[in-house]
C-alpha cells in the first residue's frame, strides 16, 4: 500500500531515501501517507499546507478530496480560508477559544449582505436620492449593500434619472468576508465584556 501511494504520486523514485533527504513539500506528503495508510475512517490534520508551495498544495488538496471521495472524515485546521472554502462541505470558526459559527460555507457567506459595485456616466442628479444610505464612492464606483427589496427599484430610478449605468454588479460576499466579520464582532464581543482597570480595582 505505500509503494502504490508514492508511485501514485510521482514519488516512486524516493521509496528508499531517508525523509531527511526530502523537499519539505515530499516529506509532509510521506508523513501524510503515513496518516493514511492503514486506511482510517477519520482523519485529523493541524495545518496540513503550510509551508508548501502552490504544486504541493494542489496535490495535498486533491489527496483529501481522494479520502473524502472514499467516505473518509477529514477534519483540519486552517488559517487560509481558500482552503476551507474549496475543500469544506462544513466549517467552524473558532475565535477567543470558543466556536462562534458552526455550519457550510454558504451559510456563514450568507450571514453578510451581497455588495453592489455601481459606475455611472452622471456623477450627480436626482437620481442619487435613490442610493442606500451605506452608500460610499470609491474609486469612481458606489459601492452599498444590496438593498432587501432587491436591485430593481433602483434601477428604475437610475434608468428615470438617466445615470447612465456603465456597469453595474452584485458580489457575493466570499468566505474570507465571513470569517472577517464573525471572527470581528466575536473580539469586539469579548472586549467588551472586559472589566476596565477601575473594576478590576
Amino acid at each position: 500500500r505505500a509503494r502504490a501511494l508514492l508511485e501514485g504520486h510521482g514519488m516512486g523514485a524516493s521509496i528508499d531515501k531517508p525523509i531527511r533527504q526530502l523537499s519539505k513539500g515530499m516529506a509532509q506528503t510521506v508523513q501524510l501517507f503515513g496518516t493514511i495508510i492503514h486506511q482510517p475512517r477519520l482523519i485529523v490534520l493541524d495545518e496540513p499546507f503550510s509551508g508548501l508551495d502552490a504544486i504541493n498544495q494542489e496535490k495535498l488538496e486533491a489527496l483529501i478530496r481522494e479520502q473524502a471521495r472514499q467516505g473518509v472524515t477529514v477534519l483540519f485546521s486552517t488559517h487560509v480560508i481558500a482552503h476551507a472554502e474549496r475543500l469544506c462541505e462544513r466549517i467552524a470558526i473558532v475565535a477567543g477559544g470558543r466556536i462562534r459559527f458552526d455550519g457550510t460555507p454558504g451559510e456563514a457567506r450568507d450571514q453578510l449582505r451581497s455588495q453592489v459595485r455601481l459606475r455611472t456616466r452622471v456623477s450627480d442628479g436626482a437620481w442619487r436620492r435613490a442610493l442606500p444610505a451605506d452608500t460610499v464612492a470609491q474609486d469612481g464606483a458606489w459601492l452599498f449593500a444590496l438593498p432587501d427589496e432587491g436591485i430593481e427599484p433602483l434601477l428604475r430610478a437610475l434608468l428615470d434619472g438617466q445615470a447612465g449605468i456603465e456597469s453595474l454588479s452584485i458580489e457575493r460576499p466570499g468566505l474570507h468576508d465571513a470569517f472577517v466579520a464573525i471572527a470581528g464582532a466575536a473580539a469586539a464581543q469579548q472586549m467588551q465584556a472586559e472589566p476596565t482597570p477601575e473594576e478590576d480595582a
